[in-house]
């Protein structure tokens, strides 16, 4: 029997992070155990206190049945309080707030409640895979903004061609911004809600890495401080508090908005398990491990950042987000130079920037640029500087 991938598959490349992971695979193979900065997923254990509530949960909850879709009351008020107290925003919780299996499962279906076949998505590269993927399997079609150094990382809104903007129904910002680690200002936010106002189009903000900065003065705002009116906001536990694993997250904002992605939900999958929603209303309760997460991040992007100069980079200290988006030299391309670090005196994995990137006219913006994600132990960062200081770039 032949089997055939549906059009949607075959229309799609191989996923960054799992080719990042296949090279990694190598050197494993190799007998080489390679000091990985390729895909950002934490290494540090989770919280006590949340793994105490998760484990208490599941025995009050021992002849639970399936979750609520939509979360839990209790879920809700949390997200609602800690927002109230983060950024100073009211949420409704009845009809302005949804829980998600991570980020990653909201993102990626939340397009199949607001396209129809050959509408536009503004989609910024490079960026996070499911905002382009989640588009193209709503039957939509993305339309790539390329953020680069020059503007600051963000979207040039005023060379949108006005028949895409015309047919555009979606429009994704991401700040702190995977990979680039760029903070977006109040004014940047508000110039992209009044263009989704004056085009009514949705603006969708990514904002999985409010959390993740390093000096107060460069405190992250959320999309929802600027307007509510046709925006919704996704965030989620994973970075915050270290639990990648227990996929749970949220959207927030627009009330028609919500609905309609919760009817999405609703057919697609049963709700966040409550042990896991509990998890992480112990997690919104406390923001001293928050407060030693950034210390302890801000640690690591010390010592990798310095050992970079040191081997003669370009000086692409973050201040916020896991990542850092090392600018390279000229003429030394982004695949060959991660080939390079895999190299058995370096054994670094690092993601190139062009695999995080989609070709926009002539131009690629990852092109030139690596991303480091800041999860290998503090023990391995400070191997891996040794390791980088040598490479005499």
């Amino acid at each position: 029997m032949k089997i055939e991938p549906s059009g949607k598959v075959k229309s799609i490349g191989g996923y960054a992070f799992d080719e990042v992971e296949k090279e990694a695979q190598k050197l494993r193979s190799k007998g080489i155990n390679p000091i990985d900065f390729g895909v950002g997923d934490p290494k540090e254990p989770t919280p006590g206190l949340i793994r105490s509530s998760a484990k208490k949960s599941i025995d009050a909850n021992e002849s639970s049945g399936y979750p609520p879709y939509n979360g839990s009351a209790e879920f809700r008020q949390a997200v609602s309080s800690w927002a109230k107290r983060r950024f100073g925003i009211s949420l409704d919780t009845e009809n302005e707030v949804v829980s998600t299996i991570g980020s990653k499962e909201g993102i990626f279906n939340f397009p199949q409640g607001f396209l129809n076949p050959g509408d536009y998505v503004l989609v910024p590269t490079p960026g996070y895979p499911p905002w382009s993927r989640g588009t193209m399997f709503a039957s939509g079609i993305p339309y790539f903004l390329s953020i680069t150094k020059d503007n600051h990382f963000y979207p040039d809104f005023s060379g949108i061609p006005k028949k895409i903007v015309k047919k555009a129904r979606i429009l994704w910002i991401n700040y702190p911004n995977n990979p680039t680690s760029s903070i977006a200002s109040k004014a940047m936010l508000k110039e992209a809600v009044d263009f989704g106002h004056d085009n009514n189009i949705i603006v969708a903000s990514d904002e999985a890495y409010s959390e993740f900065y390093f000096e107060e003065e460069d405190k992250p705002h959320s999309a929802l401080e600027i307007s509510m009116d046709g925006v919704v906001a996704f965030n989620s536990l994973s970075k915050r508090s270290f639990m990648t694993s227990y996929r749970v997250g949220w959207a927030g904002g627009d009330s028609e908005i919500i609905r309609t992605f919760r009817k999405v939900k609703t057919n697609i999958d049963s709700g966040t398990s409550p042990f896991v929603q509990d998890a992480a209303i112990a997690a919104y309760s406390d923001e001293k491990h928050v407060m030693q997460m950034r210390e302890l991040y801000k640690e690591k992007r010390d010592i990798i950042c310095s050992a970079l100069r040191e081997a003669g980079m370009e000086d692409c200290t973050p201040k916020a987000t896991m990542y850092i988006w090392q600018e390279l030299p000229e003429g030394i391309s982004s695949v060959d130079f991660a080939k390079r670090l895999l190299s058995p005196d370096t054994a670094c994995v690092v993601t190139p920037g062009e695999w995080l990137s989609q070709q926009v006219g002539k131009i690629n913006p990852g092109k030139g640029y690596v991303r480091f994600a800041l999860v290998p132990t503090m023990a391995e960062c400070r191997k891996a500087a040794e390791r980088l200081r040598k490479l005499n770039i």
